[in-house]
């Protein structure tokens, strides 16, 4: 997707063109992320105003800027921790261990001894094995059980790895923790990312309703429905209507407020907070097979860094040019990345202007899953960041 003249971003009016000349970007080859951190407030405040029952516990693996955590604890968000190195992040920025779901259903030993001397308590688990692991090292955590429900319509579903059948499995390992005097508080899912069977929340809320009253048959306080992740972060009209449906469901499976619920969003705060700003170094033009030119642009930052997500998310990149707004001629475009690999292509059957060497495009909505998995191939190393807060201070 193309879009025209990109002078200024979201509607704090960041203007680019500003942001290229203060942080010298003519003057260098390294790409810039600009990160909103009043896009994130916004953000925080849309969430509690349409899911005010579910408290966030943002999914760390998303985006791990220490930046982002820091605005988001202070804010009073949550967080799961997939690792050792995320809990030990959340930790330095003062978030007390109560604030952290240890949400990864298989843990290895050290991380679980980490856990365990930091005062992490609440574990999600999904297997046999896992719970015996729990009752050997760990007996003092409070038992999640991650069940399976897979949205028929997903860019990526989990069910495959993490979750147990919620009619067979899960009943069974409920029994296992109450014969080893485990605690089991509560069920977790994630129905997938991307997901676009929105009812398969209402789903999955329902198959975890019924499980809590086999746990309380049991006689386990069960305290906490965990409702995963999958929210988009930059479609508000599809986050609504995902708002709408848990809403409903909760109303209509858990209406007394006895039970803590919460969710697990990534991308839903930091998409959209983050945009890049990529130079063309290089270029050419090449023949189509009908004998039309295609423009190919090479860009400072590519698969392998900032744009990870076009290889495990099939992500269709959105660019923008800083030409003046007049109607110029569009053609075939190709952008790649700077690396020697020819799987290093950003974007094709793309349509801009004809740019030159040094000219920036623009990509929005860049802020999920770009920076973690930034990798050194080819010498390449993670964008710059520059912040901008329009949050007030003691001054204003």
């Amino acid at each position: 997707m193309i879009k025209g003249n990109f002078v200024e971003f979201y509607k704090n009016k960041i203007n680019i063109r500003k942001v290229i000349e203060e942080q010298k970007l003519h003057d260098t080859d390294e790409a810039l992320f600009v990160c909103d951190l009043d896009d994130l407030r916004k953000k925080y405040d849309i969430w509690n105003q349409l899911m005010p029952r579910v408290k966030p516990y943002y999914a760390v693996k998303c985006n791990d800027d220490p930046v982002v955590l820091k605005t988001l604890a202070d804010l009073g968000a949550n967080f799961d921790c997939a690792s050792m190195g995320e809990i030990k992040m959340v930790l330095a920025e003062n978030v007390q261990p109560d604030r952290i779901i240890f949400a990864q259903p298989c843990k290895p030993l050290t991380h679980l001894a980490y856990a365990k001397q930091n005062g992490v308590l609440t574990s999600t688990v999904d297997s046999e094995h896992e719970i015996l692991k729990l009752h050997r090292y760990f007996p003092e955590s409070n038992l999640v059980i991650r069940i399976r429900c897979d949205a028929t319509d997903v860019k990526l579903s989990f069910g495959e790895k993490f979750g147990c059948n919620a009619k067979t499995e899960a009943p069974a390992l409920m029994l296992l923790a109450k014969e080893l005097n485990l605690n089991v508080i509560g069920i977790s899912f994630h129905v997938g990312t991307g997901c676009n069977e929105l009812p398969a929340y209402d789903r999955a809320i329902t198959e975890s309703k019924i499980l809590f009253d086999f746990g309380t048959k049991l006689g386990f306080q069960m305290t906490l429905l965990d409702i995963g992740g999958g929210f988009p972060g930059s479609d508000h009209v599809t986050f609504k209507k995902i708002c709408d449906i848990v809403g409903r469901s909760l109303e209509r499976n858990f209406p007394e407020d006895n039970v803590n619920i919460i969710a697990e969003p990534g991308r839903y705060f930091v998409e959209s907070a983050y945009t890049l700003i990529c130079k063309i170094h290089s270029k050419r033009v090449a023949k189509s097979s009908d004998g039309s030119p295609v423009k190919h642009y090479y860009l400072n930052d590519g698969v392998y860094v900032s744009f990870n997500n076009v290889v495990t998310e099939n992500y269709k990149v959105v660019v923008e040019h800083l030409l003046d707004d007049i109607p110029y001629p569009t053609f075939k475009t190709t952008l790649w990345g700077p690396t020697c690999d020819s799987y290093d292509k950003v974007g094709e059957n793309l349509y801009l202007p004809e740019l030159m060497c040094g000219d920036f495009l623009i990509f929005p909505n860049m802020g999920a899953y770009s920076l973690p998995l930034a990798t050194r191939f080819n010498g390449s190393k993670p964008a710059n960041i520059v912040y901008y807060d329009k949050a007030p201070t003691a001054e204003d």
